[in-house]
């Protein structure tokens, strides 16, 4: 077991399901000791420590915050990975729809990182990793929405890493392709024909097949790590070449 992260603290958002669980799991295997900010948080065991909030609401972000720097004893890693999706094009989600989707997936971030910017510039090894998405940087159908959010938040990383360089502080983003979470299975189940539709997703990555939760996480837990001391302000895909790759037809 590699304990590189041995006596950091680190809280994760969302981190009671999918990625985040990944995540937290994986920072726990690590060394580091982790809290969990989440809107249902039961399902995280000792050690993990659990504590309800919605990162839609500043009072709520600020208390768990806080909670969490006291339970750890300081913060020396952030992981916002909360947030929401949304499916359809411009014409499909109402504006209730676009401010909630924002205010979770963008303003989340905004709210849970200035609550514990205090205690990270009380940190030396202070990091922010954002969960972001390949729906950044490529257009994806369907997810008009989704991809907007997703767009703040890599440039928003940017500009925090710009803004906090300087004090120390290291800020990064992960994108993930499409990833095999309970939201996909969701959508999945949701679909006319559920098996045609998840061929259809693990066709559209090169690499043939959805991108697992624990391979995130551990894009994730790299950055939020000593060995990534000069790596920031970057976007790390993990999207099996989705990005970038352009491969020819496979011939019949």
């Amino acid at each position: 077991m590699t304990v590189e992260l041995t006596g950091l603290r680190a809280l994760v958002t969302g981190g009671a399901s999918g990625i985040g669980l990944a995540v937290s799991r994986l920072l726990i295997e690590r060394g580091a000791r982790v809290a969990v900010l989440d809107l249902a948080p039961s399902d995280c065991e000792p050690p993990l420590t659990a504590l309800q909030a919605d990162v839609g609401n500043d009072a709520s972000v600020r208390n768990a915050v806080r909670s969490a720097a006291a339970a750890l004893g300081g913060i020396d890693i952030l992981v916002n990975n909360a947030g929401m999706g949304a499916v359809g094009t411009v014409e499909d989600n109402p504006d209730e729809q676009w401010h909630r989707v924002l205010d979770i997936n963008v303003l989340g971030i905004v709210r849970v990182t200035r609550a514990a910017l205090p205690h990270l510039r009380r940190s030396p090894h202070a990091t922010i990793v954002n969960t972001c998405s390949i729906a950044a940087t490529t257009g994806l159908p369907q997810r008009a929405l989704y991809s907007a959010s997703k767009g703040a938040v890599l440039s928003l990383t940017l500009a925090m890493a710009a803004d906090h360089v300087r004090e120390g502080i290291r800020v990064n983003c992960v994108n993930p392709g499409t990833v095999d979470t309970p939201w996909v299975g969701r959508l999945l189940d949701a679909a006319a024909d559920p098996a045609a539709e998840r061929a259809a997703l693990d066709a559209r990555q090169p690499h043939g097949r959805l991108v697992t939760a624990n391979e995130v996480a551990a894009a994730i837990v790299y950055l939020a790590g000593p060995a990534a001391g000069s790596v920031t302000g970057c976007a790390l895909a993990v999207d099996g070449g989705m990005a970038t790759l352009r491969l020819r037809p496979v011939s019949p």
